[in-house]
């Protein structure tokens, strides 16, 4: 009887720990991703396989249901509990156990369990949840700065989802539903999102506020003026006092990120000033430093 490689799916050998694991799914994932094999039935195929066997290898318990039962694992609770009542009373409904029981053995007992015919007793049909899908979404941190709607590609199908304002990296949601089907009528599983948010090459998100750093020119530092910042909501005029210092910083209130599901409230933006000090003075700009330092002395 053949039974799912999930080892295999992942390249990996029995003994894999949970680095290898995560590693080898993220590898196989960002290749056979449906978004860049839009065309490649083959394809989707395998990034199926590689988000089920990653669902099942990173979770201990399923884990060890896997190696123990193969392909049937999600069944294994069943197995045991008949096995369990088979032992107590003596006898069975006309499937008998042993304490050698192999995954061959115990996919005979599902079959029986599940409309085939089993010696002394009458066909019965037993409904089971599906099973939980993960996937892993990527995005930028611009992404996640407004609600939006995206459709995802789960297992060949498209689901469109509505990702909140404010998520944050490393975050999960449970889209309910839409995980893999049930059996004989059993609800479906859920699937379950992790969201990985890149870094921004301007700003630094620390919960729900935002940092920058803005470099100001040593005139501006010394004789203050208006600066334009930019946020991630545009722009904003501030009145920058003179004699700002380098290092110093400045909160902009409310001008961070959004708290995720509480709209309109939003994190604080903080502003460091990098004064800048000008190099390759000409002769009459360095005589003008000299004569300022003069005045101040």
């Amino acid at each position: 009887m053949e039974i799912i490689d999930y080892y295999k799916v992942l390249g990996l050998d029995k003994n894999a720990g949970e680095k290898e694991i995560k590693k080898a799914f993220r590898k196989l994932a960002r290749k056979y991703h449906p978004d860049l094999n839009p065309s490649d039935k083959a394809a989707q195929k395998k990034f199926q396989q590689i988000n089920e066997a990653n669902e099942v290898l990173s979770d201990p318990e399923k884990r060890a249901k896997y190696d123990k039962y193969g392909k049937d694992w999600e069944h294994a609770e069943a197995f045991e509990k008949a096995r369990q009542t088979q032992r107590q009373s003596g006898g069975g409904e006309g499937y008998r156990f042993s304490e050698g029981t192999s995954s061959e053995d115990f996919s005979d007992f599902f079959n029986s369990m599940f409309g085939g015919t089993h010696t002394g007793g009458s066909a019965r049909t037993v409904k089971f949840r599906g099973q939980d899908y993960h996937a892993e979404l990527s995005l930028s941190l611009t992404d996640v700065y407004k609600t939006h709607k995206r459709t995802l590609t789960v297992n060949g199908k498209n689901i469109r989802i509505a990702i909140p304002a404010g998520v944050e990296n490393g975050q999960v949601i449970k889209i309910k539903g839409h995980g893999g089907p049930g059996i004989n009528g059993g609800p479906n599983g859920d699937l379950y999102i992790t969201f990985s948010i890149a870094n921004h090459p301007r700003f630094k998100r620390v919960g729900n506020d935002l940092f920058t750093t803005i470099g100001l020119d040593l005139y501006k530092a010394v004789l203050g003026g208006e600066v334009i910042v930019d946020t991630l909501d545009g722009q904003v005029k501030l009145l920058l006092k003179p004699g700002t210092q380098n290092g110093s910083k400045v909160k902009l209130k409310g001008k961070g990120f959004p708290v995720y599901k509480k709209e309109g409230e939003f994190g604080d933006l903080f502003v460091t000033w990098s004064v800048k000090v000008p190099g390759n003075l000409s002769e009459k700009q360095k005589a003008l430093f000299e004569e300022l330092s003069k005045l101040s002395s």
